[in-house]
């Protein structure tokens, strides 16, 4: 059975603000992030060049996206829902293959704090 974990954070704006702020929030979190011909954001990482490209629905509020670095790939569902004057952002990480269990946890610990620093940038904007 694979491992998963989904994270929820509640942000203080409303969804569609909340969705904009998110599709361009990766040179305001990634210093050398930088936006590709086909839609994709490259940048730094303390595991090479990563990658990251949105496969987004406003209208549904999906965005999705897909994650690879020089360790591994990531397939990743995201949604930004309504929550009256606020939003929630849910994501679910599900454990590839190639990671351990160990690097799992490693990485659950990045991304919490990658998400606290998301939180941050879009309630300032």
């Amino acid at each position: 059975m694979a491992r998963s974990r989904t994270i929820i954070i509640s942000v203080g704006r409303k969804t569609g603000d909340v969705f904009d702020a998110i599709l361009e929030s990766p040179p305001k979190m990634m210093p050398d992030a930088k936006k590709n011909p086909d839609g994709s954001w490259s940048f730094s990482t303390s595991r090479g060049i990563a990658n990251l490209k949105f496969k987004h629905n406003k209208a549904f509020g999906i965005l999705d996206h897909l994650y690879v670095d020089d360790e591994t790939s990531w397939e990743i569902p995201m949604r930004v829902v309504s929550s009256g004057q606020d939003s929630e952002v849910i994501v679910t990480l599900v454990k590839p293959d190639i990671l351990t269990n160990e690097q799992f946890d490693e990485r659950m610990k990045e991304i919490e704090i990658l998400f606290d620093n998301l939180k941050e940038i879009i309630e300032k904007s």
